[in-house]
């Protein structure tokens, strides 16, 4: 398996990561074999950086992965290198979303975490999403608190804007931070690539199959009706979404012209972006999981990239990534 360093840190991960979101039933009805499943296939693939969150399926991801670290035994918890997040929270008596940097917060959090994945150490510890009225200087500060303390072994942003990644980088060195990065979602290309790239922090890419659209079998309407989230995205709503199956009917065709599944070629795409950039991919089957595994060593030339670059040039895709309602915490740089 190819391996890439985590930012400076020094820590090897696979190319290719996995993401936990679809661990919860956030794209659609799974379950605990099927986990477990691509787990297997991963282990066995030797991809074994694994990313999820406190707030996935209201902590189901993170239980499950426990689970499965605890059925697996030793063998399972040596092999993976695991992210997390926190700091998106509810009221207790409105129910409003909002965000906690605190160091109470996050290291409350970051303990329940340890707990439901039946683990000692966090390896990559992520700021889920910024508290704007916070310093990113003192959550910094608290994160690398966390890593004196031997909580956890690194720690990141996710969303964040390339000047915030800057001013946190000068109070201590950022192991990754976390973007939407596909063929479909290009804005980290206006400068957190170069950013990441410069400071020597890792860009960990998630959605990178463009939430199904790069794939050889997107969402069907009908699908998409059923899950909240893509239900009121821009990209998955009429008549945006089916001009989006349409033009990325061009791109399943290259793929299938190049020997490679869609999604393969869309993480051979982002893989080629530079040494920096980490894809995790989520997907509720092992089938699926073995069609992304393609793309790490899909090795792409000039001449293939430029005919990507024609079927999907840059600001293809219909509609904005996020809705109204969904901007609220990522940072707009560009």
């Amino acid at each position: 398996m190819k391996t890439r360093k985590l930012g400076r840190t020094g820590i090897e991960i696979s190319t290719m990561g996995i993401g936990g979101m679809s661990f919860s039933n956030f794209y659609g009805p799974t379950d605990e074999a099927e986990s477990f499943a691509i787990l297997d296939a991963a282990m066995a693939a030797g991809v074994n950086h694994l990313d999820t969150s406190n707030i996935y399926g209201m902590g189901r991801s993170e239980t499950v992965i426990g689970a499965y670290l605890a059925a697996r035994g030793a063998e399972a918890r040596d092999f993976f290198s695991i992210a997390t997040k926190a700091s998106i929270t509810k009221h207790p008596d409105t129910g409003a979303r909002f965000y906690d940097n605190s160091a109470e917060h996050l290291n409350s959090e970051l303990d329940k975490s340890l707990v439901k994945m039946g683990v000692e150490q966090i390896d990559l510890f992520y700021v889920h999403r910024r508290e704007a009225a916070r310093p990113i200087e003192e959550v910094t500060e608290t994160l690398a608190a966390m890593v004196q303390a031997g909580k956890i072994r690194s720690f990141g942003f996710s969303e964040i804007a390339p000047t915030s990644l800057r001013r946190a980088a000068a109070v201590h060195p950022v192991a990754a931070v976390q973007s939407e990065y596909s063929l479909s979602t290009r804005s980290p290309e206006m400068g957190l690539v170069q950013a990441c790239g410069e400071i020597g922090t890792s860009l960990v890419a998630f959605s990178p199959v463009g939430r199904s659209l790069l794939t050889d079998h997107p969402l069907s309407a009908a699908q998409v009706k059923d899950l909240p989230f893509l239900a009121g995205n821009e990209r998955f709503q009429e008549p945006n979404f089916s001009a989006n199956i349409a033009r990325t009917d061009r791109f399943r065709a290259l793929a299938a012209e190049m020997g490679v599944s869609a999604a393969g070629l869309a993480i051979a795409w982002l893989i080629s972006r530079g040494e920096q950039v980490i894809p995790i991919p989520g997907t509720r089957s092992a089938v699926h999981f073995a069609e992304l595994v393609q793309g790490i060593d899909f090795d792409l030339g000039a001449d293939d990239l430029a005919r990507i670059d024609a079927v999907l040039p840059i600001g293809w895709a219909h509609g904005d990534r996020y809705n109204v309602d969904q901007w609220d915490g990522p940072e707009k740089y560009c």
